[in-house]
């Protein structure tokens, strides 16, 4: 509570000084308040309890008071002037100065000494009080504040209150101390605020505040969120205000010379300073000449005499201002625009709204409209009431009969008639026609007002009438035809209309599906008859005439509505000719059943209420129509019975599920459940014996009666009741502490738990999801702390807020007035949880493998960094593989566990882990090795094999060496070739089985997709092979992963938003020109006219048509409607002019601009599609394909792999290679050392690729660090260590070229660190007439040099190695697969929109041509769709992802797409043992990805057509979402390159030629942009 009492006079008249100070002295030690000295005010929040001490100095005369007043329940009010002072006598030791603090009282000054001035000094007899208490009047009431700080601001009073939530209210009070505004802020959740609350010293607009554990500086207002005057000062803000010259509002020293008149505008002067302006003549007609605007300075503005003013009509459109009338009256004088930069009209409008703002030193400072009208408009947009229109204008419009228009002067009309109301214009007089049928002639009769035209052609009468006879025909049940008059001599004149007269013309043929229906249109006027012998509706005198008379009713269905309902629809025929006929002729058995007027339909329907029945039975339903009708089915009464409710009780707080049982609950239309009669139990969900429902809040605990209502009526449930409880109470939490990860178990202390069904748990501001708890008893629930996201370590502890029942907890304390201070309603929870960084754990000595022989005990030591989180030792669970490792000893930095049971040695290597919560961390992996007894056996046996087949080797050998020597050469020969074939298809098996597991548990999910950004997309796209115009390559921007690796480059692509680099001096005809071909580009006859006059030049090659298209993409992309309707149109060229050769040849190729406009149009609007649904699955298919390659060898000289899908990179050859595990240790990427697999047979350049792979996976190629900066150093012991390359000295020559240097050169089985060096010679820069890898060309191969076993090797038939591929196909199947079925599915049933709306065009440009072929149709949406955009995709995933694609990646991609080519095509492959391998590899799978394929393109054509509407909006939507991504006038730049160049032979010709261009005048605006233009860009370039 504050309160505020007027500070007393002085009897000497001297000032008088009260300070409140906290009770240091008094007996109790509570924290006390800071009071401040406002003007004549004192304001000071008092509580319960404290003892406050008054000062007061009258004089000479000093005066200690103290109030100790202990019921402080109301404020203070009344003054200190007139109150007596107790127990002064006992300070004064029996002196007899009285104080009445009065004027005419003199006091004596006595001689205190200052142990006397001690209030709380034992020698008082009784303490010091007055007589009666200082009370005040509170002007601000508030629950829990702690602190107050006052300052006097521009006529207002402004006090700041801290609260007991940790929040600061800051309260503008006028000069009569009421509150005119509030503000709030939140400076700590649930921290008090500090008593001591101070002002800067050097700086009073931030205030100094305190919590338990901070200090805060706060400024005292925020101006700046007001963005208008009118905004700002209705703020009322004691602080901010409006600085004119600057249009911000601001603090008044920040606005630049606010010391002067006017220049800032002070919240105390209300909205009406805010500075405006007034145009005294806002409407001017079109045709006036020199137009002036004068305009009127109102509100806070200062003298604008000597000032550079203008007025700014926008688009760099300003006229000169002058100022005229004195400093408090200010006029502007402005020329109006040219008539030439008018802005246009709308289509439908007759008049333009123009902003012009007052500009002052370059910046504009108010704004007003005024409005430009043409009164000839008016009249044309409004034919059919042209001169109502023109008289009825809001503008000086005059109507001249004589040439029937509308002219804004008398002078331009010579008619002497003059009309000056629309009431006197001529104009058709409505009247009501009865209906005609369809191809009867009858006579209409109009009725004319004011029947004259001219003052030579004039009617005696002022009312005429016209009579015509006329045929009108319809095969429509009815249709309504405009009656207009039109001029004889202008056709395109009418009579006025004001209110259209129409005529119905009826077809009794249609619509009258039985008699009720025909005879029921009478009532509409229709003479129509039912003919019962043909069934069918005539027009009355059409032989033969029958009677009116209609069959029995027939019902055909009879359904309740919803689930049992009272509301009965009945559907049949012949029900009734109108509604009446049915009104009390339905009923079920003896029961009425009350047609609803409004639901029944002639005939066919009757929707009606059922009466009440006295008891449960079943009847039909009859409808009696002068003749009665009977339905086949029975409806049946039935009686709801309501059983129990389930639980019995639940808090009053409300959100308990209540369960109601009992039978036939599910009748009925309406339902509602009522608790204590007056509140609804919502979410209301039900079936035949439950009823579900949420129960709301209650006042007070009580058992209430629940009650269940059917249609209203009484209830149906008597005995039920529903208890309300006490809420639960939530007392604590432990911990209050978490990491960030979560997961930790925070348990909740308190009361009543056994009420709460569902309880969940949000942390504010910095929780990213909420988390579900579990009720354990009465007194205890769990929850899981949420993770944590934007939060840094060792922040402030957030606030927690908890779900009951789905209802917020919060404690039983009095609410804020919400209507008088919605802000401060909110929530502010009591408890709150500090998050800390996740704990770090590992090994003894940090080592990343661990060795363990099975058999043996196992027990681990895992060392801790210390933290805060004070976890307890059941927190922890440590894993190897899948069995637990039981935890012995926890303390701050070691865990020490063990493993009672043995360990699986199916698998050798086991992952380490512990959890925390939610956090996992793998510390090492658990190596485990054979038993030493299991070697020694096996070394003995094989050793004893190996000696007893030498054994029998050489006896057989012997016997035979004389007999067969030469039969025993060749025979061995052919047993060789054929034990290698059999092992190469030995292997190719295993590989076809195994690899596929493989690759699957060894591909990383987790690591993020590099997705391109869309500008580079889009331009990778477009431009794909960098035109002539864009040399540059398309360098993504990188930035720099550690000091020692990496370097930031800028993005070079010129058509990136970037500044238009021209010199200065050209620039603003440059500009001006560029933004009048813009204006021409903009317009559709001029763009179609310019696309297909450079294509008619034969010199306009298919590389200058792409580059146009995309130019043209990119200066329309931020108009894509635009761009769209123009692809259309010269969509429909191009097939005009294939649909009369071969149709199916269309879009085949890419030969004009409007098919690479069509491949961008799909680039852009597939974009979003290709990043949510394919891009995951294709980003695994080559993450798949590179790592299957890598798993076997590779030859760097040639590129060819054992493993690929194209048999022109397979390596033929059966190279030996051993996997290595190597320990590497890389400054780079974010990780320190991992064990990275490599192949022996691996040259160095190849490991040093897969280690940057391995450590920069989650990062985007184009900042990895190149192979070329990095080197390979083996440390062989801890002091020797080599640099590894590719070539050195201890390279091997083999037939003169020079063996690459590999992995089993160098024996390498020892850790390795890779560090950054100096670049070296690459693989790519070395000779392959020197060099070899794996193996030598076989031209130059010497067979005499060849060992035994060499030479049979090489008669090996290479065709042997295409299992490889069939091996390589199986592995990486399942991602070839979902890549497919992702671009070939449509997701929750809606293809892109995109897709079905091309599609849709193609069908309806086919049907106009008449073009049935299915086939055909079938090519043009592959050619449009999968052929023009997936393929290109496919082939090029380097437009999509930030990779590397390499050359072998490229090929096996290649035969992925020509896989996807076959699939979309309709031919039929005729494959035989010559065909290409990549034809063979999966001619399998083709049939099913075609069926596949087919099914899609049949899904898109059986779903609902888009409406342009809707395409519309979602191109706006792709446009606003990229926004400024490129540098359109670049693009612009580009394309008039083009229109120059062939602007007199093509561009003025075809634009002449042209009737509409021609019209428009088109060639004399391009003549205008050259001559802008041409003066300009080449020499401007060239200095540049």
């Amino acid at each position: 509570m504050l309160s505020s009492f007027p500070i007393p006079s002085c009897p000497s008249g001297k000032p008088v000084e009260i300070l409140l100070l906290t009770a240091a002295a008094a007996a109790r030690s509570e924290p006390g308040f800071t009071v401040l000295r406002a003007a004549s005010k004192l304001f000071s929040p008092f509580s319960l309890g404290f003892v406050l001490t008054h000062f007061l100095t009258c004089g000479e005369i000093i005066f200690r008071v103290l109030l100790l007043e202990k019921l402080f329940t109301s404020p203070f009010q009344g003054a200190f002037p007139g109150q007596f002072v107790h127990g002064l006598e006992a300070v004064m030791q029996g002196g007899t100065c009285w104080c009445w603090l009065q004027p005419t009282d003199v006091c004596v000054s006595p001689q205190l000494q200052p142990e006397q001035l001690d209030c709380g000094a034992a020698h008082l007899q009784h303490p010091l009080a007055i007589v009666n208490p200082v009370t005040a009047t509170p002007i601000f009431t508030y629950s829990g504040l702690t602190a107050v700080a006052v300052a006097s601001v521009n006529n207002y009073t402004v006090v700041f209150l801290g609260t007991a939530s940790g929040g600061l209210l800051k309260i503008n009070l006028d000069s009569t101390m009421k509150v005119i505004s509030r503000r709030s802020i939140s400076v700590a959740y649930g921290e008090p605020v500090h008593p001591i609350m101070q002002f800067d010293p050097s700086d009073s607009t931030y205030l100094y505040l305190m919590t338990s554990y901070q200090m805060t500086r706060v400024k005292v207002a925020a101006c700046n969120q007001y963005p208008t005057c009118t905004e700002c000062l209705a703020a009322a803000d004691a602080y901010c205000g409006w600085c004119t010259m600057e249009t911000r509002c601001s603090l008044q020293h920040e606005c630049m010379n606010f010391t002067g008149a006017n220049f800032w505008a002070s919240a105390s002067e209300g909205v009406k300073q805010c500075p405006s302006m007034t145009i005294l003549e806002p409407e001017i007609n079109i045709d006036k000449e020199n137009p002036a605007l004068i305009i009127q300075i109102n509100g806070t503005i200062p003298n604008l005499n000597g000032t550079n003013i203008s007025c700014d009509y926008g688009n760099n459109i300003r006229t000169v201002a002058r100022v005229a009338g004195d400093y408090v009256n200010q006029f502007i004088y402005c020329s109006l625009l040219s008539r030439e930069k008018y802005p246009a009209f709308p289509d439908d409008q007759d008049h333009v709204v123009v902003e012009t703002a007052l500009r002052v030193n370059s910046k504009n400072i108010i704004r007003a409209n005024f409005t430009i009208y043409d009164c000839k408009r008016t009249g044309n947009i409004y034919p059919k009431r042209a001169c109502t229109s023109c008289l009825s204008a809001r503008w000086k419009c005059h109507w001249c009969p004589s040439t029937y228009t509308c002219v804004s002067n008398h002078s331009q009309c010579d008619d002497a008639l003059r009309m000056k109301e629309k009431i006197d214009c001529p104009r058709i007089v409505p009247a009501s026609l009865d209906p005609m049928p369809t191809g009867v002639s009858r006579d209409i009769t109009i009725s004319l007002a004011n029947a004259t035209f001219s003052k030579v052609n004039e009617f005696p009468e002022s009312f005429s009438l016209f009579v015509f006879c006329v045929q009108l025909h319809t095969s429509e049940k009815t249709d309504l035809f405009p009656v207009n008059l039109q001029l004889k001599d202008r056709p395109d004149r009418f009579i006025d209309s004001p209110e259209m007269m129409t005529v119905e013309v009826y077809n009794c043929a249609t619509g009258s599906a039985d008699c009720s229906q025909c005879l029921g249109r009478e009532d509409l006027g229709h003479r129509c008859v039912w003919s019962e012998s043909s069934s069918s509706c005539r027009l009355q005198g059409e032989p033969p005439q029958t009677s009116d008379v209609c069959p029995a009713p027939e019902i055909k269905k009879v359904r309740p509505e919803c689930n049992g309902g009272t509301l009965l629809t009945i559907r049949g025929r012949n029900m009734g000719r109108r509604f009446s006929d049915v009104l009390g002729a339905v009923r079920i058995g003896s029961v009425q059943c009350t047609p609803l007027p409004d639901r029944y339909v002639v005939s066919e329907a009757i929707v009606c209420q059922t009466g009440e029945a006295q008891e449960a039975f079943s009847d039909v339903v009859t409808v009696n129509v002068s003749r009665e009708g009977k339905s086949r089915e029975r409806y049946s009464y039935v009686l709801p019975v309501v059983q129990s409710i389930a639980p019995l009780n639940g808090p009053k707080a409300g959100g308990t599920r209540v369960t109601i049982r009992g039978s036939k609950l599910d009748v009925g239309s309406e339902l509602r459940v009522l608790v204590n009669t007056s509140k609804q139990c919502t979410d209301l969900s039900r079936n035949d014996s439950t009823i579900t429902c949420t129960m709301p809040s209650a006042e007070l605990t009580a058992a209430v009666p629940v009650c269940v209502q059917f249609e209203n009526k009484s209830c149906a449930s008597y005995d039920i009741t529903f208890k309300f409880e006490k809420n639960p109470v939530i007392s604590d939490i432990n911990p209050k502490k978490s990491q960030i990860s979560g997961g930790r178990t925070i348990t909740l202390e308190g009361r009543g738990f056994e009420l709460v069904q569902n309880v969940s748990m949000l942390v504010r501001g910095i929780g990213r999801e909420q988390t579900s708890c579990r009720v354990h008893t009465d007194t205890v629930i769990t929850c899981p702390s949420p993770a944590a996201s934007n939060i840094t370590v060792g922040s402030k502890p957030a606030p927690v807020d908890f779900y009951l029942n789905g209802r917020l907890y919060a404690d039983d304390r009095p609410a804020l007035d919400e209507e008088m201070y919605p802000e401060e309603a909110l929530h502010i929870s009591k408890f709150s949880l500090e998050y800390y960084a996740d704990p770090q754990f590992f090994t003894a000595k940090k080592e990343k493998w661990i060795k363990h022989h099975p058999g043996e005990p196992l027990t681990l030591v895992i060392h801790k960094e210390p933290d805060s989180l004070g976890l307890e030792s059941n927190e922890y669970q440590v894993k190897i593989g899948l069995i637990s490792c039981e935890i012995q000893i926890v303390s701050d930095k070691v865990i020490h566990c063990s493993v009672n049971e043995s360990l699986s040695t199916s698998e050798r290597q086991l992952p380490v882990t512990i959890q925390v919560g939610k956090f996992n961390y793998t510390i090492a992996m658990l190596h485990l090795g054979g038993g030493e007894t299991a070697i020694i056996v096996s070394i003995v046996i094989c050793s004893i094999l190996l000696v007893l087949s030498v054994v029998a080797l050489f006896v057989f050998c012997t016997k035979s060496r004389r007999a067969e020597r030469y039969w025993q050469k060749t025979l061995l020969q052919m047993e060789e070739m054929e034990s290698q074939i059999r092992e190469e298809i030995r292997k190719g098996f295993a590989e076809l089985q195994t690899d596929m597991t493989d690759l699957t548990k060894e591909l990383n999910r987790s690591q993020g997709i590099p997705f391109l950004e869309y500008k580079h997309f889009v331009t990778r796209t477009f431009f794909p092979k960098c035109s002539s115009l864009y040399e540059e390559c398309y360098i993504l921007p990188t930035q720099q992963l550690s000091s020692q690796v990496g370097s930031q480059v800028q993005e070079t692509h010129p058509l990136l938003v970037g500044e238009w680099k021209i010199p200065e001096n050209c620039r603003p005809n440059m500009e001006e020109g560029i933004s009048l071909f813009s204006t021409l580009l903009n317009n559709k006859h001029f763009l179609i006219v310019f696309v297909h006059a450079l294509e008619q030049q034969k010199d306009f090659a298919v590389r200058d048509r792409c580059n146009l298209a995309s130019l043209l993409t990119i200066a329309l992309h931020g108009k894509l409607e635009y761009y769209t309707s123009i692809m259309k149109d010269l969509l429909v060229d191009l097939i005009d002019a294939s649909a009369s050769k071969n149709p199916k040849l269309m879009l085949r190729r890419t030969e004009s601009v409007v098919e690479k406009m069509l491949t961008n149009w799909m680039s852009i609007c597939m974009y979003s599609y290709l990043r949510e649904t394919v891009g995951e699955p294709f980003f695994l298919l080559i993450c798949a394909i590179k790592q299957q390659i890598n798993k076997g060898s590779i030859d760097a000289i040639t590129g060819k792999a054992r493993y690929t899908l194209n048999e022109e990179w397979l390596l033929r050859e059966n190279i030996e290679a051993k996997p290595r595990n190597l320990n590497v240790s890389f400054q780079g990427c974010g990780m320190d050392s991992l064990s990275v697999r490599a192949m022996d047979t691996d040259t160095l350049s190849q490991v040093k690729e897969k280690i940057l792979e391995a450590f920069c996976k989650n990062v985007p190629y184009s900042q990895w660090p190149r192979v070329e900066d990095v080197d390979l150093e083996w440390f062989a012991t801890s002091t020797d260590s080599y640099i590894l390359r590719d070539l050195d000295d201890t390279s091997v020559v083999e037939d003169g070229r020079k063996k690459l240097n590999t992995l089993a050169h160098y024996k390498v089985n020892l850790p390795a660190l890779l560090a950054q060096s100096l670049p070296g010679l690459g693989v790519k820069d070395l000779d392959t007439e020197k060099y070899f890898h794996l193996v030598l060309p076989t031209d130059e191969s010497v067979e005499h040099k060849k060992s035994h076993r060499q030479s049979h090797r090489k008669k090996v038939l290479p065709e042997i190695y295409l299992t490889r591929l069939l091996s390589t196909k199986g592995t990486l199947q399942k991602f070839l697969d979902d890549l497919f079925k992702a671009i070939l599915s449509i997701r929750d049933d809606k293809p892109p929109v995109a897709v079905k709306y091309f599609f849709d065009f193609l069908e309806e440009q086919a049907e106009k041509r008449g073009i049935t072929d299915p086939d055909t149709m079938h090519i043009w949406k592959t050619n449009s769709l999968p052929l023009r955009f997936w393929v290109n995709i496919l082939k090029n995933p380097q437009f999509v992802f930030d990779i590397d694609k390499t050359d072998h990646i490229d090929a096996c991609l290649s035969v992925i797409a020509q896989a996807f080519i076959d699939a979309c095509s309709l031919s039929d492959l005729q494959l035989g043992k010559d065909s290409p391998t990549n034809k063979l590899l999966y001619a399998k799978e083709i049939p099913e990805y075609r069926k596949i394929v087919q099914r899609y393109y049949k899904q898109i054509h059986d779903m609902p057509p888009l409406s342009e509407q809707e395409m519309n909006a979602h191109l706006a939507e792709e446009s606003r979402k990229y926004r400024n991504e490129f540098n359109t006038n670049v693009a612009m730049a580009e394309i008039y390159k083009y229109a120059k160049r062939y602007r007199s032979q093509i561009i003025v010709a075809a634009l002449d030629a042209n009737p509409t261009t021609k019209r428009t005048q088109l060639q004399h605006k391009f003549e205008q942009v050259i001559a802008l233009m041409e003066d300009n860009i080449y020499e401007c370039c060239s200095e540049a």
